[in-house]
């Protein structure tokens, strides 16, 4: 591990800088096909938490907050708008604490997050290639001395 004050050589910080404008581009990208099918950057990546939750019943409010690095009322008005366009719907959970909603896709809203998906993927795969040789000392191009 490279200790805070160790200075990086020439290529690290060459490499982090394709890193970093990787992955710009990728999330400017991300942020253009979301808007191909009508969505928002922050509506594909509700839907995406909503989807890759681990929990068949959905996410709650709270845990897709986290999931945003958002406020609680910051996630309630994007799940409020989110819901009015049908792609979403909340159910509030039964038993002893009926407070908490969990939020599911509905099937538009998985048809859109579908459409996204496969070529989302594509394009990781391809800045995973740039992140690779920066974080595996393995896998990056050696220097001359």
């Amino acid at each position: 591990m490279v200790s805070p004050l160790t200075p990086l050589a020439d290529g690290q910080y060459a490499r982090l800088l394709t890193v970093r404008v990787g992955l710009r581009r990728f999330l400017r990208w991300s942020g253009e096909q979301a808007a191909t099918v009508g969505l928002t950057s922050a509506q594909h990546q509700l839907l995406l938490a909503i989807r890759g939750h681990p929990d068949s019943r959905g996410p709650s409010v709270g845990e897709l907050a986290d999931y945003l690095c958002t406020r609680h009322h910051s996630a309630v008005q994007l799940i409020d708008r989110t819901e009015r366009l049908g792609l979403i719907t909340r159910t509030r959970a039964e038993g002893a604490d009926r407070r908490v909603v969990r939020l599911t896709l509905t099937r538009a809203g998985q048809e859109k997050l579908t459409l996204l998906s496969t070529t989302h993927l594509e394009e990781l795969r391809q800045l995973a290639s740039l992140i690779s040789p920066l974080v595996d000392p393995v896998a990056a191009p050696q220097q001359a001395p």
